[in-house]
């Protein structure tokens, strides 16, 4: 390596190629059984058969599958000049 930094590879933020196979492959699975996963979440929320209504787990399932379409965004906080609060200046035009 370098002396002093990490040089080639990948750039920053870019998905391994397993990560993005395995997100494709879900994506595709996903896609296909569309209609599926609708009357899924259907049963499982309403009960089918002997099995209780569980809205709650439904919820949950969906949160979980949303997560394939559209991964969760890290969380950014921000901040005023040296970690304090933000000043927030607004001035209405035509006043």
């Amino acid at each position: 390596m370098a002396k002093g930094g990490k040089t080639g590879g990948r750039v920053a933020g870019t998905p391994n190629k397993a990560t993005k196979e395995f997100r494709d492959t879900v994506t595709a699975l996903l896609e296909k059984n569309s209609s599926n996963v609708g009357l899924w979440l259907e049963q499982v929320a309403n009960g089918h058969g002997e099995t209780k209504a569980a809205p709650e787990k439904a919820l949950d399932l969906l949160a979980r599958l949303a997560e394939f379409a559209a991964p969760k965004l890290a969380r950014t906080e921000h901040t005023g000049k040296d970690g304090e609060a933000m000043k927030h200046e607004f001035t209405w035009l035509g006043s």
